[in-house]
């Protein structure tokens, strides 16, 4: 094996990137391999799943994140490890690799169960999801080849051989916006699971008709949706004030509570209220909605949201069973939402993210108009967004409804997390306004 050889492996993968880690003494299986001090390294590598381990004492609780995992071997082939998962420490906070020999046919035990300095572990995504790893000795082709070469780029504790030669994606997202900026109004769609474009007739088809035009297909996976970027639409008045409007962040259904173990119907009747429009035909509406603050009952739910688990002051997750709570008076749980839950759809998700202002027309046919100023975010960390929601910078903003509540109930679930948009920076390691016309 030799550098060029594992490129190429690694690029047949469908993989654009190869994050390079120099492991120390203590980087094996007894140990676990250190990735990290922080949650970044999962806007990397997909996990399937998060468990919460509790151990009674903060310093001790962690999270086990599971993964598709397997190692190329020096014949070319892939050995997977069934066993392997990412252990997060929020004490820390860190991540380490673990159970990466456990189960896997041809691992490479003799590097990574010694103490050796200066090892070298790849790892890759490839296209279908599966984490590619390979090791090699300080005294390997490979790792000489490596070390001779002028890789610069960084990225935590990896060094990043970009596999790709094309355009960035970065640049791609912002050409493909100002080629949609340009159309001016555009006539309001969305596309199904088949790529056809159908009509779209409601509130939320802004996101819908952009998504469309860059042909992104609705989906509920936990993934970025354009070339790496989760790409989000908000409406605006004008395209001058695009720092005061509120932008829909993720719209996860609580986990637990009394919504989940006796049912939306019985959440809906419990602590909903009659419809206040006084339209017709909302005679027999129930509500739930309202913004929902941390630390601030609200006067019509009569329900506070609570950060249970989570030290604000350090901005660290101090019980791994924490969770978003909404919490009545009499101390029960209405609803909550646990912490493993939401890093496993955020961090994932988010880590690329480019916000879009929209202006609509609704007086004949429903048109979209989308501004030349987007705003970029890059690099977050789901303890950034459980911090913007104890200062009161995210918020939970539902929109759900039963309609027929005293006959034939319908009910519709929407429960949104949601912020002003000049608050967004809190979110990213680094922010940046873009005027897309300028490219």
């Amino acid at each position: 094996m030799n550098i060029e050889n594992l490129k190429s492996l690694y690029t047949d993968k469908g993989c654009q990137k190869i994050f390079v880690k120099k492991l120390s003494p203590n980087d094996n299986s007894k140990n676990q391999v250190y990735l990290g001090g922080s949650f970044e390294i999962l806007n990397i590598l997909p996990i399937s799943e998060i468990e919460t381990v509790a151990a009674g004492d903060w310093k001790r609780e962690r999270f086990k994140a599971k993964i598709n995992f397997s190692w190329i071997g020096d014949d070319c082939n892939l050995y997977p490890a069934p066993n392997s998962q990412l252990i997060l420490y929020p004490k820390y906070p860190e991540v380490r690799f673990s159970g990466f020999l456990t189960g896997c046919e041809n691992a490479p035990s003799e590097l990574m169960t010694q103490r050796l300095a200066d090892r070298l572990l790849f790892l890759s995504v490839s296209k279908d999801g599966r984490i590619l790893g390979y090791v090699a000795s300080p005294t390997s082709t490979v790792a000489k080849e490596f070390n001779q070469s002028n890789t610069t780029i960084e990225l935590g504790v990896f060094k990043v051989i970009e596999l790709l030669e094309t355009t960035n994606s970065k640049l791609r997202l912002i050409q493909e916006l100002k080629r949609i900026h340009s159309q001016d109004w555009i006539t309001s769609k969305r596309l199904d699971a088949h790529r056809n474009i159908l009509p779209c007739d409601s509130s939320n088809c802004g996101g819908y008709t952009l998504e469309a035009e860059l042909g992104i297909i609705p989906n509920g996976y936990s993934e970025p949706d354009y070339l790496g970027w989760e790409v989000k639409q908000f409406g605006v008045k004008n395209f001058e004030h695009i720092n005061s409007s509120v932008i829909t962040l993720m719209t996860p259904e609580p986990t637990d509570g009394i919504y989940v173990s006796k049912g939306v119907d019985k959440f809906i009747y419990q602590y909903g209220y009659k419809d206040k429009s006084g339209k017709s035909g909302r005679e027999d509406r129930l509500n739930f909605g309202g913004i929902h603050k941390v630390g601030v009952r609200h006067a019509t739910t009569n329900l506070k949201m609570e950060l249970i688990g989570f030290e604000a002051e350090e901005g660290k997750i101090r019980n791994t069973n924490g969770r978003i709570a909404l919490i009545d008076k009499k101390g029960d749980e209405a609803a909550s939402w646990s912490f493993s839950a939401m890093l496993l759809h955020w961090n994932r998700k988010h880590n690329q993210a480019c916000f879009v202002p929209s202006l609509s027309e609704t007086n004949s046919d429903r048109k979209y108009k989308y501004g030349n100023n987007v705003m970029l975010g890059i690099g977050t960390d789901f303890q950034f967004f459980l911090k913007a929601m104890s200062i009161g910078n995210i918020y939970y903003d539902p929109g759900i409804k039963m309609e027929s509540a005293s006959t034939k109930p319908k009910i519709k679930r929407r429960s949104q997390f949601r912020i002003v948009s000049r608050n967004l920076s809190s979110l990213y390691k680094t922010n940046e306004l873009v005027d897309i016309t300028n490219y």
